[in-house]
């Protein structure tokens, strides 16, 4: 049933490409040909979980295939698999786009989790809803796949009070309350705070996760030296592979950071082909 849902999405996407035609590839209709996805970069791949399974539903032949997650280095044959010269050609860029922009993810994440844990070697780091539209599913896997935690899928995971629901309740004591009120007990309370006075605020209030948004290092370091280890405690706002490993040195317990999946270079992949059978 799941491997259907991706499959339904990624048929949409290749509607996109291939409505109501490939016109060119109709030049090569008749030939069979073996296609090679080749690495021109390094990193961390992911994708091949969905590519695979929409190949063999397309009717293609995949001779070969790496496994999400493991390394790879230029030159390396991502995925090896035959059919029609048209529809595999028609694919192409399908296949190129989502690979490259997944592998990029997780590589950025691997990345990112390496820097961190070199530092504090217990905390997560996660990505945000920071998605392209359409893409979350693959994207939050990616992440996964690269060693980091999908935080919240969707806006129904879990209550997170954000500064905007702040101004319009008025205060962070009436906001968790009615939260309460309104969630089962199975899903968790967080709440974003931009302050130490409101990270106290938040715990008193009983939260089990406060969200210190686009605070100082001093400033986090302030509240992790009060609250370590009777509340949850995530850092957001701006943190890179740049400055990841000083956010983490704070004691946070997860940091989350919308760089890997909005700002992350998908990684550069080809694909080659050979004529296996001629028309």
């Amino acid at each position: 049933m799941i491997e259907q849902i991706f499959i339904s999405k990624l048929m949409q996407f290749l509607e996109e490409d291939y409505y109501p035609e490939d016109l060119t590839s109709r030049i090569v209709e008749g030939y069979k040909i073996r296609s090679y996805v080749r690495s021109k970069d390094e990193g961390i791949l992911a994708g091949n979980k969905f590519i695979i399974p929409f190949l063999n539903y397309l009717g293609f032949h995949v001779k070969s295939s790496m496994v999400d997650g493991v390394e790879v280095k230029k030159g390396d044959n991502l995925l090896v698999f035959e059919g029609d010269a048209d529809k595999s050609l028609s694919v192409e860029r399908l296949v190129l786009n989502l690979l490259g922009k997944l592998s990029g993810i997780a590589t950025a994440t691997y990345t990112m989790v390496k820097l961190a844990r070199e530092v504090n070697p217990t905390v997560r780091i996660a990505g945000t809803r920071k998605t392209t539209p359409g893409l979350r599913v693959f994207e939050k896997y990616a992440i996964e796949v690269g060693g980091g935690d999908p935080h919240r899928f969707n806006l129904s995971d879990a209550v997170l009070i954000k500064d905007n629901h702040l101004a319009i309740i008025g205060n962070i004591e009436k906001a968790v309350k009615m939260a309460r009120q309104i969630a089962s007990f199975t899903k968790k309370i967080e709440i974003e705070v931009s302050s130490y006075e409101d990270a106290i605020k938040a715990y008193r209030a009983g939260v089990d996760a406060i969200l210190l948004d686009n605070m100082s290092v001093n400033e986090i370091e302030e509240v992790v030296s009060e609250l370590k280890g009777k509340v949850i405690l995530e850092a957001s706002g701006r943190i890179t592979p740049e400055n990841v490993k000083s956010y983490a040195k704070t004691g946070v317990d997860i940091i989350s950071s919308g760089y890997i999946t909005h700002s992350s270079r998908s990684l550069d992949f080809s694909m080659d082909v050979e004529v296996t059978s001629p028309q």
